[in-house]
């Protein structure tokens, strides 16, 4: 089960349905089981402290995502920083909505098995995020 919380920011995500779906779907692609996965929206100050305390990082980001994942079973706690995925949509010129979904995919392909701290493995994230992009958006990257 996919769950959309608000911490301390009112953010809305639009077409919760379509979204949850999609997710669903990458999440099936893989061979993977759907469990219980919870996407928190916050501030950025929300997110830099569960960076500090539970990291031990104190800079800002745009996601953080716990992994309670049991073999193939898909679980974990996303914290999507609102603001600043708002910001880099606008940096990057992929606007908000494009950008909120690739932090969405980005988190769950994370828990999927997808890592991101080499060049390789960003390269390989950044395509399996631009895939799930295309079968959303049904557009090219």
């Amino acid at each position: 089960m996919i769950q959309f919380i608000n911490a301390d920011h009112p953010y809305r995500l639009r077409e919760l349905k379509n979204i949850r779906a999609w997710l669903q779907d990458v999440i099936a692609g893989y061979d993977k089981l759907e469990g219980e996965i919870t996407i928190v929206f916050c501030s950025d100050d929300y997110l830099l402290k569960i960076n500090q305390e539970s990291l031990n990082h104190h800079d800002y980001t745009d996601i953080i995502t716990f992994d309670f994942c049991v073999g193939d079973i898909i679980s974990g706690d996303l914290f999507i920083s609102v603001p600043r995925v708002f910001e880099n949509g606008r940096a990057f010129g992929t606007g908000s909505r494009q950008e909120m979904c690739r932090v969405l995919v980005h988190g769950v392909l994370h828990l999927i098995g997808f890592q991101d701290k080499t060049d390789k493995t960003q390269a390989s994230m950044r395509e399996a995020e631009n895939r799930a992009l295309t079968q959303l958006f049904h557009v090219k990257h």
